[in-house]
Protein backbone atom coordinates (compact mmCIF):
# COMPACT_ATOMS: atom_id res chain seq x y z
CA UNK A 1 0.00 0.00 0.00
CA UNK A 2 1.16 3.31 -0.76
CA UNK A 3 3.84 5.55 0.74
CA UNK A 4 4.83 8.75 -0.46
CA UNK A 5 7.93 7.98 -2.40
CA UNK A 6 9.72 11.38 -3.29
CA UNK A 7 11.79 13.27 -4.48
CA UNK A 8 15.02 11.30 -3.22
CA UNK A 9 18.63 11.42 -1.89
CA UNK A 10 21.01 10.49 -3.90
CA UNK A 11 22.79 6.97 -3.23
CA UNK A 12 25.72 8.09 -1.59
CA UNK A 13 23.66 9.15 1.51
CA UNK A 14 22.00 5.66 1.68
CA UNK A 15 24.70 4.11 4.43
CA UNK A 16 24.05 7.61 6.11
CA UNK A 17 20.42 7.07 6.75
CA UNK A 18 20.46 3.48 7.12
CA UNK A 19 22.38 4.33 10.95
CA UNK A 20 20.87 7.86 11.14
CA UNK A 21 17.15 7.19 12.73
CA UNK A 22 19.12 7.35 16.94
CA UNK A 23 20.47 10.55 16.19
CA UNK A 24 17.20 12.07 14.88
CA UNK A 25 15.31 11.25 17.85
CA UNK A 26 18.43 12.46 20.09
CA UNK A 27 19.58 15.83 17.82
CA UNK A 28 17.02 16.86 15.53
CA UNK A 29 13.02 18.13 15.40
CA UNK A 30 10.35 16.04 13.96
CA UNK A 31 9.86 17.89 10.84
CA UNK A 32 13.03 16.36 9.94
CA UNK A 33 12.80 13.22 10.82
CA UNK A 34 9.49 13.15 8.86
CA UNK A 35 11.61 14.39 5.90
CA UNK A 36 13.80 11.55 6.17
CA UNK A 37 11.20 9.37 6.01
CA UNK A 38 9.31 11.15 2.70
CA UNK A 39 13.32 11.21 1.47
CA UNK A 40 14.09 7.45 2.33
CA UNK A 41 15.68 6.38 -1.10
CA UNK A 42 13.77 3.84 -3.24
CA UNK A 43 15.30 3.93 -6.65
CA UNK A 44 14.41 6.20 -9.49
CA UNK A 45 11.58 3.89 -10.69
CA UNK A 46 9.61 0.57 -9.17
CA UNK A 47 7.66 -1.76 -11.34
CA UNK A 48 5.60 -4.33 -9.10
CA UNK A 49 2.80 -7.01 -8.90
CA UNK A 50 0.46 -7.91 -6.40
CA UNK A 51 -2.40 -8.65 -4.52
CA UNK A 52 -5.21 -6.28 -3.13
CA UNK A 53 -7.49 -8.61 -1.03
CA UNK A 54 -11.00 -6.97 0.08
CA UNK A 55 -12.11 -8.52 3.99
CA UNK A 56 -15.05 -8.55 5.69
CA UNK A 57 -16.39 -10.66 8.58
CA UNK A 58 -19.07 -12.84 7.15
CA UNK A 59 -18.16 -12.80 3.84
CA UNK A 60 -15.83 -14.15 1.08
CA UNK A 61 -12.70 -11.89 0.64
CA UNK A 62 -12.30 -10.25 -2.96
CA UNK A 63 -9.24 -10.77 -4.39
CA UNK A 64 -7.73 -8.53 -7.47
CA UNK A 65 -4.48 -8.32 -8.84
CA UNK A 66 -3.01 -5.82 -9.91
CA UNK A 67 0.08 -4.16 -10.87
CA UNK A 68 1.61 -0.92 -10.12
CA UNK A 69 4.25 1.50 -11.94
CA UNK A 70 6.32 4.81 -10.19
CA UNK A 71 8.81 7.01 -11.96
CA UNK A 72 10.39 9.80 -10.17
CA UNK A 73 11.22 12.72 -13.00
CA UNK A 74 14.36 14.74 -13.31
CA UNK A 75 11.90 18.16 -12.14
CA UNK A 76 11.10 16.32 -9.48
CA UNK A 77 7.76 15.26 -10.00
CA UNK A 78 6.62 11.72 -8.99
CA UNK A 79 3.99 9.53 -11.26
CA UNK A 80 2.74 6.42 -10.47
CA UNK A 81 -0.61 4.24 -12.07
CA UNK A 82 -2.34 1.61 -10.78
CA UNK A 83 -3.61 -0.94 -13.05
CA UNK A 84 -5.98 -4.15 -12.15
CA UNK A 85 -5.78 -7.33 -14.02
CA UNK A 86 -8.28 -9.39 -12.86
CA UNK A 87 -11.03 -10.16 -11.98
CA UNK A 88 -13.18 -9.12 -15.02
CA UNK A 89 -15.39 -6.72 -12.90
CA UNK A 90 -12.44 -4.69 -12.58
CA UNK A 91 -10.12 -5.55 -15.36
CA UNK A 92 -8.34 -2.91 -16.88
CA UNK A 93 -9.08 -0.10 -14.47
CA UNK A 94 -6.43 1.77 -13.78
CA UNK A 95 -5.09 5.12 -11.56
CA UNK A 96 -2.80 7.58 -12.87
CA UNK A 97 -1.73 10.07 -10.32
CA UNK A 98 0.94 12.86 -10.72
CA UNK A 99 2.52 14.50 -7.62
CA UNK A 100 3.92 17.66 -8.20
CA UNK A 101 7.38 18.89 -7.25
CA UNK A 102 6.46 22.57 -6.61
CA UNK A 103 3.37 23.36 -3.94
CA UNK A 104 0.61 22.70 -5.57
CA UNK A 105 -2.41 19.84 -5.41
CA UNK A 106 -1.41 16.26 -7.29
CA UNK A 107 -3.81 15.51 -10.12
CA UNK A 108 -5.09 12.00 -10.56
CA UNK A 109 -7.15 10.48 -13.39
CA UNK A 110 -9.31 6.75 -12.80
CA UNK A 111 -10.07 4.85 -16.53
CA UNK A 112 -12.98 2.95 -16.07
CA UNK A 113 -13.44 0.03 -18.58
CA UNK A 114 -17.17 0.52 -18.79
CA UNK A 115 -17.40 4.08 -20.09
CA UNK A 116 -13.61 3.91 -21.70
CA UNK A 117 -12.17 7.13 -21.04
CA UNK A 118 -10.36 8.62 -18.17
CA UNK A 119 -11.75 10.96 -16.01
CA UNK A 120 -10.06 13.67 -13.73
CA UNK A 121 -10.51 12.51 -9.77
CA UNK A 122 -11.68 15.44 -8.25
CA UNK A 123 -9.91 17.30 -5.02
CA UNK A 124 -13.23 16.62 -3.31
CA UNK A 125 -13.15 13.02 -3.89
CA UNK A 126 -9.71 12.95 -2.01
CA UNK A 127 -11.54 11.58 1.05
CA UNK A 128 -13.21 9.04 -1.23
CA UNK A 129 -12.64 4.88 -1.26
CA UNK A 130 -10.41 3.85 -4.11
CA UNK A 131 -12.36 0.99 -6.06
CA UNK A 132 -14.53 0.11 -2.80
CA UNK A 133 -11.34 -0.71 -0.67
CA UNK A 134 -10.00 1.18 2.52
CA UNK A 135 -7.57 3.14 0.64
CA UNK A 136 -8.58 6.64 -0.04
CA UNK A 137 -7.28 8.86 -3.12
CA UNK A 138 -5.44 10.96 -0.91
CA UNK A 139 -3.62 7.89 0.30
CA UNK A 140 -1.91 7.23 -3.38
CA UNK A 141 -0.94 10.45 -3.46
CA UNK A 142 2.44 12.04 -2.35
CA UNK A 143 2.78 14.18 0.85
CA UNK A 144 5.48 16.13 1.36
CA UNK A 145 6.93 16.76 5.21
CA UNK A 146 5.82 20.70 4.65
CA UNK A 147 2.34 19.89 4.51
CA UNK A 148 2.26 19.31 8.35
CA UNK A 149 3.43 20.13 11.87
CA UNK A 150 5.71 17.12 13.14
CA UNK A 151 6.44 16.38 16.44
CA UNK A 152 8.42 13.44 18.25
CA UNK A 153 5.96 12.12 20.91
CA UNK A 154 8.54 8.78 22.46
CA UNK A 155 10.50 6.36 21.41
CA UNK A 156 9.14 2.21 21.73
CA UNK A 157 8.31 -1.26 20.45
CA UNK A 158 6.31 -2.17 18.00
CA UNK A 159 5.77 -5.87 16.68
CA UNK A 160 9.31 -6.23 18.29
CA UNK A 161 10.89 -3.33 16.61
CA UNK A 162 13.02 -0.26 17.72
CA UNK A 163 10.52 2.55 16.50
CA UNK A 164 9.86 6.59 16.82
CA UNK A 165 6.50 7.42 17.51
CA UNK A 166 5.96 11.37 15.05
CA UNK A 167 2.66 12.94 15.40
CA UNK A 168 1.83 14.77 12.08
CA UNK A 169 -1.02 17.18 12.25
CA UNK A 170 -2.01 19.42 8.33
CA UNK A 171 -0.49 22.90 8.25
CA UNK A 172 -4.09 23.77 6.78
CA UNK A 173 -7.29 22.12 7.50
CA UNK A 174 -8.51 22.14 4.11
CA UNK A 175 -5.54 20.27 2.35
CA UNK A 176 -6.00 16.74 3.91
CA UNK A 177 -9.07 14.99 5.69
CA UNK A 178 -7.17 13.87 8.03
CA UNK A 179 -7.13 16.27 11.35
CA UNK A 180 -3.86 14.19 12.40
CA UNK A 181 -1.23 11.31 11.26
CA UNK A 182 0.39 9.24 14.21
CA UNK A 183 3.34 7.43 12.66
CA UNK A 184 5.98 4.62 14.19
CA UNK A 185 8.79 4.89 12.09
CA UNK A 186 11.19 1.56 12.32
CA UNK A 187 14.91 3.08 13.37
CA UNK A 188 16.20 0.99 11.07
CA UNK A 189 14.78 1.18 7.62
CA UNK A 190 12.26 4.62 7.92
CA UNK A 191 9.44 2.55 6.92
CA UNK A 192 6.22 3.58 9.13
CA UNK A 193 5.05 0.22 10.21
CA UNK A 194 1.60 1.52 11.70
CA UNK A 195 0.42 4.31 10.59
CA UNK A 196 -3.33 5.83 12.96
CA UNK A 197 -5.46 8.37 11.06
CA UNK A 198 -7.55 10.42 12.92
CA UNK A 199 -10.80 12.56 11.06
CA UNK A 200 -13.32 15.00 12.10
CA UNK A 201 -11.69 15.64 15.72
CA UNK A 202 -12.36 12.16 17.03
CA UNK A 203 -9.82 11.35 19.64
CA UNK A 204 -9.59 7.81 18.37
CA UNK A 205 -8.11 7.11 14.91
CA UNK A 206 -10.87 5.48 12.23
CA UNK A 207 -8.27 3.69 10.27
CA UNK A 208 -5.30 1.93 10.70
CA UNK A 209 -2.02 1.13 8.23
CA UNK A 210 0.28 -1.90 9.62
CA UNK A 211 3.27 -3.29 7.64
CA UNK A 212 3.64 -7.01 8.15
CA UNK A 213 6.45 -7.67 6.15
CA UNK A 214 9.44 -6.08 5.34
CA UNK A 215 12.44 -6.87 2.72
CA UNK A 216 15.80 -5.62 1.10
CA UNK A 217 14.94 -5.48 -2.50
CA UNK A 218 17.82 -4.51 -4.83
CA UNK A 219 19.10 -2.48 -1.50
CA UNK A 220 15.93 -1.18 -1.51
CA UNK A 221 13.83 -1.80 1.87
CA UNK A 222 10.18 -2.68 0.33
CA UNK A 223 6.79 -2.98 2.47
CA UNK A 224 5.92 -6.38 1.11
CA UNK A 225 2.57 -7.02 3.02
CA UNK A 226 0.41 -4.48 4.79
CA UNK A 227 -3.13 -4.32 6.13
CA UNK A 228 -5.07 -0.90 5.92
CA UNK A 229 -8.59 -1.50 8.78
CA UNK A 230 -10.88 0.30 8.87
CA UNK A 231 -11.29 0.87 13.10
CA UNK A 232 -15.37 1.37 12.78
CA UNK A 233 -16.48 -1.11 10.27
CA UNK A 234 -13.64 -3.65 11.16
CA UNK A 235 -13.38 -4.27 7.25
CA UNK A 236 -9.57 -4.39 6.05
CA UNK A 237 -7.68 -4.28 2.72
CA UNK A 238 -4.74 -7.07 2.58
CA UNK A 239 -2.19 -5.71 0.47
CA UNK A 240 0.76 -7.82 -0.82
CA UNK A 241 3.52 -7.81 -3.32
CA UNK A 242 4.39 -10.79 -5.48
CA UNK A 243 7.06 -9.03 -7.51
CA UNK A 244 9.34 -5.92 -7.48
CA UNK A 245 11.46 -4.08 -9.98
CA UNK A 246 13.55 -0.95 -9.20
CA UNK A 247 15.32 1.15 -11.83
CA UNK A 248 14.36 -0.80 -14.73
CA UNK A 249 14.11 3.28 -17.14
CA UNK A 250 10.52 3.01 -17.47
CA UNK A 251 9.32 5.31 -20.08
CA UNK A 252 8.41 8.52 -19.46
CA UNK A 253 5.28 8.20 -21.87
CA UNK A 254 3.89 5.55 -20.00
CA UNK A 255 2.70 8.02 -17.21
CA UNK A 256 0.12 9.81 -19.63
CA UNK A 257 -3.39 9.55 -20.05
CA UNK A 258 -3.06 8.05 -23.14
CA UNK A 259 -1.75 4.91 -21.72
CA UNK A 260 -4.28 4.88 -18.96
CA UNK A 261 -7.01 5.02 -21.27
CA UNK A 262 -5.19 2.28 -23.43
CA UNK A 263 -4.12 -0.78 -21.04
CA UNK A 264 -2.87 -3.06 -24.45
CA UNK A 265 0.04 -0.12 -24.31
CA UNK A 266 1.76 -1.41 -21.62
CA UNK A 267 1.67 -5.13 -22.20
CA UNK A 268 4.46 -5.59 -24.09
CA UNK A 269 6.37 -3.59 -21.15
CA UNK A 270 4.76 -5.68 -18.88
CA UNK A 271 6.34 -8.91 -20.53
CA UNK A 272 9.67 -7.58 -20.80
CA UNK A 273 10.41 -6.62 -17.05
CA UNK A 274 8.66 -10.35 -16.42
CA UNK A 275 10.81 -12.09 -18.91
CA UNK A 276 7.85 -13.10 -20.63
Amino acid sequence: MPRSEQPYLQFIFFIALFYWPMAIYADTSGFELASAVHDRPDGNDMFSTGVMALVEKGHKPRIRQMITFRQDRPNGDIVSMIRFKKPIDIKNTGLLTVDYAEDKDSDQWIYLPAVDKARRVSSKRKGGRFVGSDIFYEDLRDRKASADKHRILRKEKFNGMDTIVLESIPVSSDNSVYDKRISWIHEKTLLAVRLDLYKNASKVPIKRVIIKKIEKKQGFWTAMTSVVRDLKTGHETHMKINEILYDQNLLSEMFTQKYLSDPQREKHIIEDLLGQ
